[in-house]
């Protein structure tokens, strides 16, 4: 739950559930995430606390089955990423494959959507940008995207992380996928993040230029915020005002 002063100066509200979590286990995480909000106070931390506690379940899960052989990890990025096999299962929300060969075939008949630019965040010589269209097709969602690798700045940033979200009303149900374009785990933070606020027909694009010093796990942060950003820019995290598509 989102306290009416959140990110501005009081963090969610949060209540653990989980019974096999007691003593100093349970304070050692209510402490763990106290500490972040204290770090970041005035920022966005759902995310960081998301992290924290897979990071926490990871450490368990490994403390119950036994050390694990050493891993030689080459960089700081590396350090950082999470393997797929520790990411959540989304499966469940990728398209079908009809859907996916209709994302992928031509989309010249569809219209183009107005597509909105977030304000950068820039940290250590590294720029992101958000960028977001209201999206009620699959087609749309590639007619967005095509428009924006027109662009040659766009074109030629490291990473064009996306995430979108459809609902169909009809069926009651959504169409929704991501791709992290290379910047491992993203994809799957940045759709969480949809899921937790609720947005739907709606395509964000998050662009990072890499400015070569390695930022670790704040790259995470700062993708998070720039999506975060744009969609209360736009009114999206509001359902009360959330805006209407022309087809709506």
């Amino acid at each position: 739950m989102f306290n009416v002063h959140y990110p501005s100066s009081a963090p969610p509200i949060y209540q653990i559930n989980a019974g096999w979590l007691r003593g100093a286990d349970r304070t050692t995480l209510s402490n763990s995430l106290e500490e972040l909000y204290v770090e970041n106070t005035g920022e966005s931390i759902l995310y960081l606390w998301v992290e924290k506690i897979r990071e926490f379940l990871a450490e368990k899960s490994q403390s119950a089955e036994g050390p694990e052989m050493g891993k030689t990890v080459t960089t700081e990025e590396e350090a950082h990423d999470y393997d797929e096999d520790d990411l959540p299962d989304y499966s469940m929300l990728k398209l079908a494959n009809q859907s996916a060969q209709l994302l992928s075939s031509a989309s010249g008949d569809e219209e183009l959507p107005l597509i909105k630019h977030g304000e950068t965040i820039t940290d250590r010589r590294s720029t992101f940008q958000p960028h977001l269209a209201a999206v009620v097709t699959p087609k749309q969602v590639q007619r967005v995207l095509n428009h924006l690798y027109e662009n040659k700045k766009i074109a030629s940033a490291t990473h064009n992380i996306y995430a979108y979200r459809i609902y169909c009303e009809d069926k009651n149900s959504f169409l929704q996928d991501c791709e992290d374009d290379g910047e491992t785990a993203n994809m799957a933070r940045l759709l969480t993040s949809f899921l937790i606020l609720d947005v739907r027909n709606v395509l964000v694009v998050v662009s990072r230029w890499y400015g070569g010093i390695l930022l670790g796990p704040d790259r995470f942060k700062h993708i998070n915020n720039c999506a975060r950003n744009i969609l209360i820019q736009e009114g999206y995290t509001d359902t009360s005002v959330r805006p209407k598509t022309v087809y709506e």
